[in-house]
């Protein structure tokens, strides 16, 4: 006995669209023969849920299964059809209007030479489109290569981290890892992986090939390596800019000098200004992360600064600092006064 075509959905009488394709998608991938070889009971409930959704999915079969039920659908109907395609493939599903080639129209499925599931569609002309990638997403990803023919996909990436060093993701790197196949033939692998100079944290770097092997004979997935940068003492990355901290002398904040602030790059010299207060920032322009899409194109770098306050002062030092402490303090007596 059948089941309804809601029941097996799980969704009620009035569930729209979305409703209905998303509880399908669910199924299918639960059921769907690829991911249960072997497996007869699911197979039989993969057939279910395909056979509801294609007419419920339909607004003009929905409407005339709600009002006959199953009866609307019976083989003198024409509005359901089942056969052998080339090749000896059998398929499943339901057409509207004369089924294949007889300019119908509707969704179905087949399986294929190698033994895989495809789903496909049929628009007013009689043509077939493969609409597998619309429902299982990266899960089962490319197209048949025919109606009742071999079909082939890409496998799946895989998803792997790496962790390279500050100075690595600023300047690139080559570094090798090793992984095992992810067909778990074969012992493990060494590759050579090129880290791009101005990576950031979280991106990632495709090896291309990598990855699960494709079916019938479909070509490899790809590794996706995401990339971790470790910690860098002084140092701090915001995107392209880099930012850092300096101490420089009290007297150089007073008066004014040049100091050699450290970078990516080897030191430089910079002048800061008399009067220059601690936490003032200064900005040192292209010193920071080069772009990854234009070598030309470099952040910049941005020194905090911090004044060494003296700690060890010898009598004449602590004598002057004690004169000009007067001398400040009786500026400030006259400057109340006027």
């Amino acid at each position: 006995m059948k089941r309804d075509y809601y029941e097996v959905l799980g969704i009620g009488k009035q569930a729209d669209e979305k409703e209905i394709k998303k509880a399908y998608r669910k199924l299918a991938k639960k059921y769907h023969p690829d991911t249960n070889p072997g497996d007869r009971t699911a197979e039989q409930k993969f057939k279910e849920v395909t056979e509801a959704y294609n007419v419920l999915s339909d607004p003009e079969k929905k409407k005339l299964y709600d009002q006959f039920g199953f009866a609307a659908f019976d083989e003198t109907g024409g509005a359901r059809t089942s056969g052998t395609g080339a090749g000896g493939s059998g398929f499943y599903g339901g057409f509207r209007h004369g089924g294949f080639g007889q300019g119908g129209f509707g969704t179905g499925s087949y399986r294929s030479g190698d033994g895989t599931y495809h789903e496909f569609h049929f628009d007013g002309n009689g043509n077939m489109d493969d609409m597998f990638g619309d429902i299982f997403g990266n899960m089962f990803r490319g197209g048949g290569k025919g109606f009742g023919g071999s079909a082939s996909w890409k496998g799946e990436d895989l998803h792997a981290d790496i962790t390279v060093g500050f100075d690595e993701a600023a300047f690139g790197c080559d570094k090798t890892i090793h992984i095992q196949p992810a067909d778990g033939r074969g012992g493990v692998q060494s590759l050579s992986v090129h880290i791009p100079a101005g990576i950031d944290e979280g991106q990632s770097v495709r090896l291309r090939g990598k990855g699960h092997p494709g079916a019938g004979g479909g070509e490899n997935g790809d590794l996706m390596l995401k990339v971790h940068i470790a910690p860098k003492a002084g140092y701090e990355r915001r995107g392209m800019d880099v930012y850092t901290t300096a101490d420089i002398p009290f007297t150089t904040a007073v008066f004014g000098g040049e100091v050699s602030f450290q970078t990516l790059y080897g030191n430089v010299m910079c002048k800061v200004p008399a009067g220059t207060q601690s936490g003032k920032k200064i900005r040192l322009r292209g010193k920071g992360i080069v772009s990854m899409k234009d070598s030309r194109v470099h952040g910049d770098q941005y020194v905090t600064i911090q004044i060494q306050v003296p700690t060890q002062l010898t009598p004449e030092e602590r004598q002057k600092l004690k004169e000009y402490e007067a001398l400040t303090k009786a500026r400030g007596r006259r400057g109340r006064a006027a």
